[in-house]
């Protein structure tokens, strides 16, 4: 089903990496992982931010399980002095498209802009093995551990 490897680091910052198979219950088990991996780091960043996380976690796996017809995705997380990064790489090349809401339900069209509404900074690389979306998030309000 799903795996993870456990939280190490990568030029002195924390990081996650997990791979989801394209299924239902993808999105919730990035939200665990999500979860757990902010609760880990010393001190943990606030709740804006952290809501924050989890949220564009949610979304973006949600999407690359919705809109592309690959086996897996990656969710990689990185926490930094001042910003968390969220990433999530499929296989597909498309990347995610600005569209009018669906205001019924039956469409979407509500995630990406949220998404960009949310991080500080978003950007898509397209390469020869896919896409990788990635969303920046301020760690600002810091909790004291």
């Amino acid at each position: 089903m799903s795996s993870a490897t456990a939280p190490h680091r990568v030029s002195a910052a924390p990081s996650l990496l997990v791979t989801l198979e394209n299924a239902p219950e993808a999105a919730a088990v990035a939200r665990d992982a999500a979860g757990d991996f902010l609760n880990s780091l010393g001190p943990p960043p606030g709740r804006d931010a952290s809501d924050a996380v989890v949220l564009i976690v949610s979304e973006l796996v949600t999407n690359a399980v919705r809109h592309t017809r690959t086996r897996t995705c990656t969710l990689s997380l990185a926490a930094g002095p001042g910003t968390l990064t969220v990433a999530v790489a499929d296989a597909s090349h498309r990347p995610p498209r600005e569209r009018d809401p669906d205001v019924r339900g039956e469409g979407g069209g509500f995630g990406w802009p949220m998404v960009r509404r949310l991080a500080v900074s978003t950007s898509v690389e397209i390469t020869s093995q896919g896409k990788t979306v990635t969303a920046v998030v301020a760690r600002e309000g810091e909790r004291s551990a």
